[in-house]
C-alpha cells in the first residue's frame, strides 16, 4: 500500500492546484482523477471548451459585422462546425498534458480512477489503496437536473452536450439564464440559432449589479436574444422534428409552449460526491448536499479537508484553486488565506460582464452609505475605434473612507479589466488611490480610472 501526506481526491481546477502545492510545501502527494483527464470540468467540458467557442463564434461575428466597416473585405466566410469542435478538443488536449507535465515537475503521483474513501487515512482507486495522513475532498460538481425534463446530450442537453453539437440549431431554448446558459447561448445565437432563454426568475444573472442586468439583457436582445421571464419550465416533449418546451407564468399561471430543435438546460449546478464514502465515513453535508467545512475547509472527519464546488460558496474554478492553495497551506502547518469579498466573476458573452464585491442593491440592504463613480466606453477612444463601445465601469466606494466596496464591468475586456480593482481591494485601497495611478493611453483600463476620477471630483472625459 502506498503512503503520502496527502491524497486529493479530484483532479480539477482546486484539486491538482492543491496537489501541487502541496508537492511545493515538501508533502508526499497523490492525486486521483477517475474522468481520464486532469482539469476537471472546467477543462474538459467547461471553461476552457466554452471559452475556445466563443473565440470562434466571435471571430465569426466580427468577419460578417465589423470587416467591411473596417476596410476587410472576405467573401465566403462559412462555419465549419466539425473544425471548430476539433480546434476545441486541441485547446483542451494542450491544456490537459499541461497539467500532468506540472505533476511530473512537482513529483504528485497521478492516479487515474475513481477514489472511495474507505476508512480514515484510506483511499480506495479500483484494487489500490493509498495510505494517507490527510484526504482532500476536491470531485466538484455535476449539472443539476430538471423535474420532467430528460437530458439525453443529443437534442436535450446539459452544458456537456451544448459543446458537442455538431450542427447549428434553427432554433435552441435555453432553460436558465444564468452563466452557462447566456454563453453557450452567445456561441449558438452568433453561428445562426434563434436563441429563446426561459427563466424562472424576473431577471437574468441573478446576483449581479440591476443597473449591469438592465443593461446586459438590452445588449443581449439588440444580438437577438428573445427572453422569457418569470416562468417554470413545466416539460419538454419529444416529438419526432421537433421539440415542444411548455411553460408557467408566475404572474398569472397561464402556459405557453415554444418549439425548439435543441433544448439546454442551464439551471445551475450540484456538489458531485457519488461514490466517495461520505455516509459511511460520517461526514457532515448540508441539505443541498454540499460538504460541511469549518475555517480551515476541515470537515468533521480528522483528516479530510473538502474544498470547491463541493462545498460552499460560488462555484467558479478559481475559488476553488484560492481554496486548493490555502488549504495545502493549511496541512503543511502553514496559514492559509483566501478573501471571499474579492473573488471576481465574470461572465465571457460580447460585451463582458464582470463584478467583484458589493452590488448596490446589498449595500442598500445594509444600509450602507457609499458613493458611485461611473464611466461609459462610448467615451473611451481605445473602445470606439475597436468598435466595442457599449457598456460602462461602475466603482462603489465608502461615501466617507473613499475605500472600493465593489465594482461592475460590462464591456471590452470586463474579465480582465476587473482585476485591477480585486488587487485594490485585496489591498484596502481608495477609489482615489485607483484615480491618481497613471493608466497607460488608449487602453481600455483608462475606462476604470476615470470611474475612479467620477467617485471624487468628477470623470475628465464624460
Amino acid at each position: 500500500m502506498a503512503e503520502y501526506d496527502v491524497v486529493v481526491i479530484g483532479g480539477g481546477p482546486g484539486g491538482y492546484v492543491c496537489a501541487i502545492r502541496a508537492a511545493q510545501n515538501g508533502l508526499k502527494v497523490a492525486c486521483v482523477e477517475g474522468r481520464g483527464a486532469l482539469g476537471g470540468t472546467c477543462l474538459n467540458v467547461g471553461c476552457i471548451p466554452s471559452k475556445a467557442m466563443l473565440h470562434a463564434s466571435e471571430m465569426l461575428h466580427e468577419a460578417q459585422g465589423n470587416f467591411r466597416k473596417m476596410g476587410i473585405k472576405t467573401s465566403g466566410v462559412e462555419i465549419d462546425v466539425p473544425q471548430m469542435l476539433s480546434y476545441k478538443l486541441e485547446a483542451i488536449d494542450a491544456n490537459t498534458k499541461g497539467i500532468e507535465f506540472l505533476f511530473k515537475k512537482n513529483k504528485v503521483d497521478y492516479v487515474k480512477g475513481w477514489g472511495e474513501i474507505v476508512a480514515p487515512g484510506q483511499v480506495k482507486v479500483g484494487d489500490q489503496v493509498l495510505n494517507t495522513k490527510n484526504i482532500v475532498i476536491a470531485t466538484g460538481s455535476e449539472p443539476a437536473s430538471l423535474p420532467g425534463v430528460e437530458i439525453d446530450e443529443k437534442r436535450v442537453v446539459s452544458s456537456t452536450g451544448a459543446l458537442e453539437l455538431t450542427s447549428v440549431p434553427k432554433k435552441l431554448v435555453v432553460i436558465g439564464a444564468g452563466v452557462i446558459g447566456l454563453e453557450l447561448g452567445s456561441v449558438w445565437g452568433r453561428l445562426g440559432a434563434e436563441v429563446t432563454v426561459i427563466e424562472f426568475l424576473d431577471q437574468i444573472t441573478p446576483g449581479q449589479d440591476g443597473e449591469v442586468v438592465k443593461n446586459f439583457q438590452r445588449l443581449l436582445q439588440k444580438q437577438g436574444f428573445k427572453f422569457v421571464l418569470g416562468a417554470a419550465v413545466q416539460g419538454v416533449e419529444k416529438l419526432k422534428t421537433k421539440l415542444k418546451v411548455t411553460y408557467k407564468l408566475r404572474k398569472d399561471d397561464s402556459e405557453a409552449t415554444v418549439d425548439a430543435d435543441v433544448v439546454l438546460v442551464a439551471t445551475g449546478r450540484r456538489p458531485y460526491t457519488a461514490g466517495l464514502g461520505l455516509d459511511r465515513l460520517g461526514v457532515e453535508t448540508t441539505e443541498r448536499g454540499q460538504v460541511k467545512t469549518d475555517g480551515h475547509w476541515r470537515t468533521n472527519v480528522t483528516g479530510v479537508y473538502a474544498i470547491g464546488d463541493v462545498i460552499d460558496g460560488p462555484m467558479l474554478a478559481h475559488k476553488a484553486e484560492d481554496e486548493g492553495m490555502a488549504v495545502a497551506d493549511v496541512i503543511a502547518g502553514k496559514h492559509g488565506h483566501v478573501n471571499y469579498g474579492v473573488i471576481p466573476g465574470v461572465i465571457y458573452t460580447a460585451p463582458e460582464v464582470a463584478s467583484v464585491g458589493q452590488t448596490e442593491e446589498a449595500l442598500k440592504a445594509a444600509g450602507r452609505k457609499y458613493k458611485v463613480g461611473k464611466f461609459p466606453f462610448m467615451a473611451n477612444g481605445r473602445a470606439k475605434a475597436n468598435l466595442v463601445a457599449d457598456g460602462f465601469v461602475k466603482i462603489l466606494a465608502d461615501a466617507e473612507t473613499d475605500r472600493i466596496l465593489g465594482a461592475h464591468i460590462i464591456g471590452p475586456g470586463a474579465g480582465d479589466l476587473i482585476h485591477e480593482i480585486c488587487v485594490a481591494m485585496e489591498f484596502g485601497a481608495a477609489a482615489e488611490d485607483v484615480a491618481l495611478t497613471c493608466h497607460a493611453h488608449p487602453t481600455y483600463s483608462e475606462a476604470v480610472r476615470e470611474a475612479a476620477l467620477a467617485c471624487g471630483q468628477g470623470a475628465i472625459h464624460a
